[in-house]
């Protein structure tokens, strides 16, 4: 694993192609609240690049043309969340998008365990720690357990999506699963217009 920390931005000249796996660090789970700390990004090769907010100032051109390039699918593990933070602090929607943890609700309907912990142990045999999820992410600066933490949540993103995309396949339920992910960005939007609680859908 090689982990690169950036601060405010991407660094000039580095591109990515075909899909990007993509997870956000913050403050806490209110996006109003609690500020974007930290973006991870990995085209799945061993290498995460973060880019650091040490300070709400998120100008970051080139980091948000990468989310927002339509050529460019963004991996997700609960895309919901992730697709309002960078959408409330960066003015992006990061789409077209992919969620493994909607894709494992479909297709792992023998268990209730969802988490990215749980999935990463399953289908590709890894143990994540998780001892670094509940730390101040908003610190000057991270220590390396934070930034090992922060990489490890996007490193194997990719090889979970192969994995669930054969099982989704496999259940015939991969349009249901592209449905899914093109209405996120609308529940996304909806979380922040303040109907995070609320099914719309219900009598």
């Amino acid at each position: 694993m090689t982990v690169h920390l950036h601060r405010f931005d991407l660094p000039e000249g580095l591109t990515f192609e075909g899909a990007l796996a993509v997870d956000t660090e913050t403050l806490g789970l209110n996006p109003f609240r609690d500020r974007l700390c930290l973006v991870q990004l990995s085209a799945g090769n061993g290498t995460a690049h973060l880019v650091q907010f040490p300070e709400p100032r998120y100008d970051a051109p080139r980091l948000k043309s990468v989310l927002a390039d339509p050529g460019l699918v963004k991996i997700f593990h609960y895309a919901r969340f992730d697709l309002a933070t960078l959408f409330h602090h960066l003015g992006v929607m990061a789409t077209p998008c992919y969620c493994t943890k909607i894709a494992s609700k479909l297709t792992r309907t023998y268990t209730d365990k969802h988490g990215l912990k749980d999935l990463v142990k399953e289908l590709l045999g890894h143990d994540l720690s998780k001892q670094s999820q509940s730390s101040d992410w908003g610190a000057p600066e991270l220590s390396d357990a934070q930034q090992s933490y922060a990489a490890s949540d996007v490193l194997y993103l990719h090889a979970l999506k192969d994995q669930l995309d054969a099982r989704l396949a496999r259940e015939g339920r991969t349009e249901l699963a592209r449905a899914c992910f093109d209405f996120l960005p609308t529940r996304a939007r909806l979380d922040l217009a303040g109907w995070s609680g609320e099914d719309i859908f219900s009598h």
